[in-house]
């Protein structure tokens, strides 16, 4: 069967590109994203840029810009995010044969050293200040965080997709309903306070210089408590996780308030982010670019794996919730 990304050729592309109003000078680098198709595109007499092309029918156009703003105001902010270009227009969201991207300037870097108490500190100030603005209004047509949109909804789509192979369905999708009960009841324990987030905080996005860090990649941007942009940088075992957060929330601090109670959804966070993830492998293996990026994915082995996995996670739900020093 064809997919809606097998006309994104490399002619395409560049004509893309050029109709925004750049003079491409023939080269592209396809770069690692798979949700959307991201690429360096080469320039006459320019540096190079970043084209992201997004996934038909994912976002509405609404959310798309409103992901775009949301840079701008932090990067108005001068807060160290990646915006996207705009032309002489100031529009930031362009179409093409079908097709909407955006454009970005290329900016390189390395990852952070989350083993060093400076660098997460430093990572730290900065979530502060993302949140303070994110804190001054919700997003209108971005998701919100959620317990139905990541996992109860996952798990009715994967109950219907007859992608699970059938000596491990019943026993993954009865944990997961048994998990996704319990984390309900945990969400409802309290009145978290939502804000904008980046929402996908994760080491991969988080790009290192000399001059500190930048935030890249805020296409999951959505409402939601602010331990989400926290979770995804903790590794380790319980007293590496505690350290790490400690100095995060100590720059954090400084610019932003930070409610201790969110601490107990550090492990259904990542719970439903599991289970979410499986889903999304499940939902795109229709598109040629993930059987090949992800060969071990939907073998009886992977589902059992994941079983584990989520044996583990019911476990840790029943421990205490980590403290800061």
């Amino acid at each position: 069967m064809s997919h809606p990304y097998d006309r994104l050729s490399p002619d395409l592309i560049l004509d893309a590109v050029e109709s925004a109003g750049f003079e491409v000078n023939g080269s592209l680098l396809p770069l690692n994203s798979y949700e959307n198709r991201v690429l360096q595109i080469g320039l006459e007499e320019q540096a190079p840029i970043i084209a992201k092309f997004y996934r038909p029918d994912r976002w509405s156009d609404e959310a798309i810009l409103e992901d775009h703003a949301y840079s701008l105001e932090l990067v108005a902010q001068e807060i160290p995010v990646v915006p996207p270009l705009l032309d002489n227009r100031q529009q930031s969201l362009f179409a093409f044969q079908g097709f909407r991207f955006a454009l970005y300037p290329r900016q390189g870097g390395r990852s952070p050293n989350l083993e060093d108490p400076d660098h997460l500190e430093w990572i730290g100030r900065f979530l502060g200040r993302i949140h303070a603005v994110g804190a001054s209004r919700p997003f209108v047509h971005r998701e919100t965080l959620s317990v139905d949109s990541l996992g109860w909804q996952s798990l009715a789509w994967l109950r219907q997709s007859g992608m699970l192979p059938l000596e491990t369905a019943n026993a993954y999708l009865s944990l997961c309903e048994d998990l996704l009960t319990r984390i309900d009841g945990i969400f409802s324990s309290h009145h978290f306070n939502q804000l904008r987030l980046h929402g996908d905080c994760h080491p991969g996005n988080i790009l290192w210089t000399d001059q500190g860090p930048h935030f890249v990649d805020m296409d999951d941007c959505r409402n939601g408590p602010a331990i989400q942009d926290f979770w995804m940088l903790l590794s380790g075992d319980r007293q590496e996780m505690t350290l790490q957060l400690s100095e995060l929330i100590e720059g954090y601090r400084l610019f932003h308030d930070f409610d201790t109670r969110e601490l107990a959804l550090i492990e259904p966070l990542r719970t439903l982010r599991l289970i979410h993830y499986s889903t999304w492998l499940a939902r795109r293996w229709d598109d040629p670019a993930f059987p090949k990026a992800f060969p071990w994915f939907n073998t009886g082995a992977y589902w059992q794996e994941q079983i584990a996995i989520l044996v583990q996670q019911k476990e840790l739900l029943d421990q205490p919730a980590l403290m800061l020093f």
